[in-house]
């Protein structure tokens, strides 16, 4: 890894060293959609699905649940948080840590490309997550689609919800992406936007 990417996976691990044991009981209360995608994902049958940031497995042992056909891969920059993948997912699925920013699937999982690739409230976290997203695009398959969730712009929730909201969300180094819309609008993909929940969430699927 790069110099920056040592210190975010360090600082991510300083993070997640003791939160990783209690994430997925806590996060269901606020990292909404995630199932929302996974309903949408639909690959089919021997299709490889990638999740970047995978954290903890949840969303990768969901995956495989529903659609026990798909071959699953993962990683993450946090060495603490593959600790739990990998506890939960056994063999079901190919792990590696990796920076979301620059990865090498070739390198990683002997995989050229991926038919759907999945960024489930990482981009929030992501300091350059611009670089996250198109680096996920290039690698995916021809036919290949990346989904999105993560925080939106809560434009359609009260005042202080948002503002309450983002002051707790910035204690722990998340950011939601106010200007996701303008990025993807000009990169000359295709793309389908959906806010979620008054606009607490969006998903967005993305094809080259």
């Amino acid at each position: 890894m790069s110099e920056t990417s040592g210190a975010h996976a360090r600082l991510m691990d300083g993070i997640y060293r003791r939160q990783r044991l209690i994430y997925d009981a806590t996060r269901k209360y606020f990292l909404f959609g995630r199932d929302h995608l996974i309903e949408h994902l639909s690959p089919a049958p021997g299709m490889s699905v990638l999740e970047v940031a995978c954290g903890t497995g949840r969303n990768l042992d969901l995956i495989g649940r529903r659609y026990p056909d798909a071959r699953l891969y993962g990683f993450d920059i946090s060495s603490e948080m593959l600790i739990s993948a990998r506890a939960k997912l056994g063999e079901r699925a190919e792990l590696a840590q990796g920076d979301a920013t620059d990865f090498a699937p070739g390198e990683m999982f002997s995989v050229g490309g991926f038919d759907r690739i999945v960024l489930s409230y990482g981009i929030s976290m992501i300091p350059d997550w611009q670089a996250a997203i198109t680096e996920a695009v290039r690698h995916l398959s021809p036919e290949g689609a990346l989904y999105i969730v993560d925080f939106g712009d809560q434009a359609r929730l009260p005042g202080w919800f948002k503002s309450g909201l983002r002051a707790w969300l910035a204690k722990f180094h998340v950011s939601p992406r106010d200007s996701l819309d303008t990025f993807l609008s000009d990169q000359g993909w295709k793309v389908e936007r959906t806010l979620l929940y008054r606009g607490y969430a969006v998903f967005a699927v993305i094809q080259r």
